[in-house]
């Protein structure tokens, strides 16, 4: 077996390391055809990442008009403990009011703030939903 295969995380670690995870890092097409480079914290969807983020945002137009994006995903101090996902997607863009206040619920609840969203409070943002299309994956602990 190659070394990246030795270091490949299985289907379930995969899983496991996105639900531990807390911030994603989106790459999307800027219109100057430079990589466009923004965090933002996420939410697992039947092995999906789902996000929320205002519908005028960059990230938001350049999605619009190339909806290719790449998600990364990262953990670890040295280089023993290196561990981490790419993945290549497509993302939905969903502007569903209700669809988009479930999203802004699950995220309130993940990262603390708790309480529901509302369709009036999640007006002016979208749900981003990124379709996997690959994954890359590695994890040095198994060195």
């Amino acid at each position: 077996m190659n070394r990246r295969a030795a270091i490949a995380m299985s289907g379930a670690e995969v899983t496991a390391f996105l639900e531990r995870q807390r911030t994603l890092i989106v790459a999307t097409i800027g219109r100057d055809g430079w990589p466009h480079v923004m965090p933002l914290w996420y939410v697992v969807r039947e092995g999906e990442c789902w996000a929320w983020t205002y519908a005028k945002s960059q990230k938001v137009r350049n999605l619009e008009r190339d909806a290719r994006c790449t998600l990364q995903l990262e953990a670890g101090s040295t280089y023993g403990e290196l561990r981490g996902l790419m993945i290549k997607c497509a993302a939905a863009i969903h502007r569903d009011l209700e669809v988009i206040a479930g999203v802004g619920t699950e995220l309130a609840a993940r990262y603390g703030g708790g309480g529901h969203v509302t369709p009036a409070q999640a007006r002016k943002r979208v749900a981003l939903q990124f379709v996997v299309k690959e994954v890359a994956s590695f994890d040095h602990r198994k060195l």
